[in-house]
Formats: structure tokens, C-alpha cells, sequence
């Protein structure tokens, strides 16, 4: 057997284990949209199994999730929410990650251990600090407590000083020649260097505030000023579910990330590629 038969072979076979690990990540998704059509019977029923929608699909499952819940406002405060997060965590963490990964300070090195200190714990220890700071601000139901964990993220400090360390110093060392001072070396020349890791940065953001449950049925029980992630949870019940509803529900909530993956798919992968981060 020839060298190109063997590697031909081995392409198939990687693609071929990569077709099925695709396929297989596809089948939740899939399930998720025919349950939205089916009847409530049918999502339960064993025998007979239902894989599609029996009958007539059940398209009122949508305008009965949209009557319940003004999807509009969800829309507008998820995506607001996500908005914000990534321009307070980008500019936050591209400051703090140039003075980490090419200033010298005092202390500089503890400060950097409580930020890998921040990135070990569970994040759910926090809430209830964060909460009594947003309670005390007397800022709850409102889009500041939703974006208020997302201010600093110890992960984009992380991420930004590597990034920052990866640059020559020659660059810094011309700038500094031609008579800039330090913050014209950080907003002119370094942080433009950056942009690739500010990108994978937003992504990440993007990604965990989309699906961040836990806090805005903390802070926002006023449904106008939830999320898309806690009016879905709010829909299944705590003994019995209509399924096809909450799955009506679960489609409409992918909508704006898909349409966000879609424009941006470029950007998307690229930024992954740059952070090795695995999702």
C-alpha cells in the first residue's frame, strides 16, 4: 500500500469519525425543534415513540410561548446584556492585562495570584456578595445588576496578559524613543496588537452571558427585565412540563445566537483558534 492510499485512508477515517461526532451533536438540536411541533401527548408518549410531529404540526406552541412572555423585551435585554459585558470585560481586561504583562509595579505579582485565585473557585460563591452589592446600590430589576459580574473578568486578565507578553518589546522601546508615553504605547500600539485576543475575549463573554441562568432570576424576578435563559427556566414546572412549549421556547431563545454566529462566523472561529480555548 502507497504512501498517498494510506493518507487518503486515514483522511477518510478522520472525516468520517468527524461527520459522526457532528451528527451526534446535531441530534439534541434537532429533537428540540420537532418536539416544538409536536402535541404534549406525543412529547411524552412511549408507545407509540413519536420522533416527528403526528398529524398536523402545532405551530400555536410558538404564539402561546410569544403571549406568555414578551419575547421582544427578552430579546432586547439578553442582547443588551451581552452588549455590555463584552465592552466593559474588554476594556477592563485589556488595561489590566498590559499593566499584569508589560508594567512593573509593586505587588505586581500578588495581584496577579488573586486573580488566578478568582479563576480557581466556583464563580457561584460570589453571588451573594454580588447580590448584597447590587441590593445595597438599590439597583435590582434593572439592566446594571445583569451586567454588574461581568464589569472585570479575572479570565480576560489572564488571557489579555498572555496575549500582551507574546508582543516584542521592540516595539514598546521605538514608541518610547519617539516620545510616547505610557498610554499612548498602550492605545496606540500595543492594544491594536491585541485585537485578536480581545476578539476571542468577547467571544468567550458573548458565549457565558447568553447562557447565564442563575443570576438574572436572582437579581431580576421582574420578568421585563429578565433574561432569555430565566423566562425559559421559569417555563417548566416543578412536577409536570409542557415539553413542546418549552422546547417553542428554546428554539426562539437560539434564534439570536445562531443569527450572531451566522454574520460573524469568521471572527467566531478565528478567535477560538487564537485562544486555543475549547468550548
Amino acid at each position: 500500500m502507497g504512501y498517498q492510499t494510506k493518507t487518503r485512508i486515514t483522511a477518510l477515517v478522520i472525516h468520517g469519525i468527524l461527520i459522526c461526532g457532528a451528527i451526534i451533536m446535531m441530534i439534541p438540536f434537532i429533537w428540540m425543534v420537532l418536539t416544538a411541533f409536536k402535541t404534549r401527548g406525543q412529547s411524552i408518549s412511549v408507545d407509540p415513540f413519536y420522533i416527528f410531529p403526528n398529524g398536523s404540526w402545532q405551530f400555536g406552541n410558538f404564539s402561546q410561548v410569544w403571549n406568555s412572555y414578551n419575547f421582544l423585551t427578552l430579546y432586547f435585554n439578553t442582547l443588551l446584556m451581552i452588549l455590555l459585558r463584552v465592552i466593559f470585560a474588554c476594556l477592563t481586561a485589556t488595561m489590566a492585562g498590559y499593566a499584569l504583562g508589560r508594567l512593573n509595579f509593586p505587588f505586581k505579582r500578588l495581584i496577579f495570584a488573586l486573580v488566578l485565585i478568582q479563576m480557581m473557585v466556583p464563580s457561584q460563591i460570589f453571588i451573594i456578595p454580588q447580590y448584597l452589592m447590587v441590593s445595597g446600590l438599590g439597583m435590582l430589576n434593572t439592566q446594571f445588576a445583569l451586567l454588574f459580574p461581568g464589569m472585570v473578568t479575572a479570565f480576560g486578565t489572564y488571557l489579555l496578559k498572555q496575549g500582551y507578553q507574546t508582543l516584542p518589546k521592540e516595539l514598546e522601546e521605538a514608541a518610547e524613543i519617539d516620545g510616547c508615553n505610557i498610554w499612548q504605547r498602550f492605545y496606540k500600539i500595543m492594544m491594536p496588537l491585541a485585537r485578536s485576543s480581545m476578539v476571542s475575549l468577547g467571544i468567550f463573554t458573548a458565549l457565558f452571558a447568553y447562557k447565564d441562568m442563575m443570576w438574572p432570576m436572582i437579581v431580576c424576578t421582574n420578568s421585563s427585565a429578565t433574561t432569555l435563559a430565566a423566562a425559559l427556566a421559569k417555563l417548566q414546572g416543578q412536577f409536570t412540563s409542557n415539553y413542546p412549549q418549552l422546547m417553542a421556547g428554546a428554539v426562539m431563545a437560539v434564534i439570536p445566537m445562531l443569527m450572531i454566529y451566522l454574520f460573524f462566523q469568521k471572527q467566531f472561529v478565528e478567535g477560538i483558534a487564537t485562544s486555543g480555548g475549547k468550548l
